[in-house]
């Protein structure tokens, strides 16, 4: 079954696929470091109201899937993960430190996908059956790839 967020007028249902990786795609992930990154990612989603879906921390990058709030961004939610999770990491591990000078542990970019369960073809196919205001002119918007 469907799981809907709902908002004081607003039912919603928006995730996200994250993958970001440490500077250097280093191979820093492993042990004690790994599973102190997932505790948290997962307590840093729980006090900004994400909802981790699915996730893995590999040896040099980590995949979320998140469920999130429609007045949340995906930069700000990103921002929040790997900001708050370099500071930590880089303060509790001397050997990070030490391998990522400039206190830096992320790389600065990440990979951000929209997941639905739904294609842009349905989406199309929905708006085309609706009906409209007869109107002499197409009333739709225009789109540059039909």
């Amino acid at each position: 079954m469907r799981h809907y967020r709902l908002g004081a007028h607003t039912k919603t249902d928006l995730k996200v696929h994250l993958v970001w990786i440490p500077k250097y795609r280093k191979a820093v992930l492993t042990g004690e470091v790994a599973l102190r990154v997932r505790d948290l990612l997962r307590q840093i989603a729980a006090e900004h109201e994400l909802e981790i879906l699915s996730g893995k921390v590999a040896r040099d990058h980590v995949h979320l899937l998140l469920s999130y709030r429609p007045n949340q961004g995906v930069s700000q939610i990103t921002q929040w993960l790997k900001g708050i999770s370099s500071r930590v990491l880089l303060q509790e591990f001397v050997h990070l430190r030490k391998k990522f000078w400039g206190r830096h542990l992320w790389a600065r970019g990440y990979l951000a996908v929209s997941s639905g369960t739904i294609t842009d073809e349905m989406i199309r196919e929905y708006i085309d059956e609706q009906q409209g205001e007869q109107i002499a002119d197409d009333s739709r918007f225009p789109i540059d790839n039909p």
